[in-house]
């Protein structure tokens, strides 16, 4: 008996890396998965490959039942074809993973708009599309789940990925919105922030793109259970939470509250800010870039590469 016995699931961006690791892993916990990839390279150009259908055959290897779907997450009416692909390979949708995405690494001052908004339509609309699609269906059955994957980047901030990080922060802030709202229809939506050597990873971590150089704790499959667990009937008191992944560790992050306050009756002027702030508030102020590795383009006129 698996925790997603008779549930149906799909998964975006599941034909390579985390997203794959997460639909075996759904698939081997009992549930239908419809396997959603475009098979386009990590910039979201071209592709010849169709990793959707290869990760169904790996389901289908070990007794699993899974369904492959190429549609494009950005486009709001292909969105809707991937869910209803679910409920027309399987009958309904009880689980949703937002994970598909693309990078276009680029440092601010250097960005192109293209660059940013296809990064914006992928990651985020995305998610918001996929799920403002499955989520009536949900509401129906008074029952989902819904778990969307963020990053540390947007959580931190990291360099060269103004895109990528306003994305994946937004993500995070849809998540903890839909919380609130679909909690009442018996629907659960929670983020995670997964950590993995792959391809995406390849500009940011030397030796991602080798996989005998990957230590045994970069593994993607390793974000797979907790995702498992959240898209389970046993996590229904989980909800509006962001989650992560250090090593071997699953981590929670608490969301932004204040740490301390500056009150003066009446208000401030400028200048008594000025004459206060640093024995008031600064001792909090968190560094730009604490806890974060900086990766820096080696070429000073070249992106990082993806």
């Amino acid at each position: 008996m698996g925790l997603l016995d008779g549930r149906v699931a799909v998964v975006t961006g599941a034909g390579r890396g985390i997203g794959r690791g997460i639909a075996l892993e759904l698939a081997k916990e009992g549930a239908k998965v419809v396997v959603n990839d475009a098979g386009v390279e990590t910039d979201g150009r071209g592709g010849s490959e169709d990793p959707a259908a290869l990760v169904c055959k790996e389901i289908e290897q070990f007794g699993g039942e899974g369904a492959p779907n190429y549609d494009d997450v950005s486009n709001f009416e292909a969105a809707r074809n991937i869910v209803q692909t679910a409920i027309d390979s399987f009958g309904t949708i009880d689980i949703l993973v937002n994970n598909a995405g693309i990078l276009r690494d680029r440092s601010l001052l250097k960005m192109e708009e293209e660059e940013f908004d296809a990064v914006i339509a992928v990651h985020l609309k995305g998610t918001f599309n996929c799920t403002r699609h499955a989520a009536g269906h949900m509401r129906e059955r008074e029952y989902g789940r819904i778990v969307n994957i963020t990053s540390s980047a947007g959580l931190r901030g990291n360099f060269g990925q103004t895109n990528y990080a306003a994305a994946k922060a937004g993500i995070v802030g849809m998540t903890l919105t839909w919380a609130l709202e679909l909690g009442k229809y018996g629907i659960t939506v929670n983020a995670m922030a997964p950590s993995a050597f792959t391809r995406m990873t390849t500009g940011l971590l030397p030796g991602a793109d080798d996989p005998s150089k990957i230590p045994p704790e970069m593994d993607p499959n390793l974000n797979a259970a907790l995702i498992a667990f959240l898209a389970s009937e046993k996590a229904a008191h989980v909800n509006g939470q962001v989650f992560g992944r250090r090593g071997y560790a699953y981590t929670i992050f608490q969301k932004h509250k204040p740490a301390a306050s500056m009150f003066k009756p009446g208000g401030w002027t400028a200048s008594e800010v000025a004459k206060n702030f640093d024995a008031v508030l600064a001792e909090y102020m968190m560094p730009a870039g604490m806890d974060i590795k900086i990766n820096k383009p080696e070429k000073k006129d070249e992106d990082k590469k993806s």
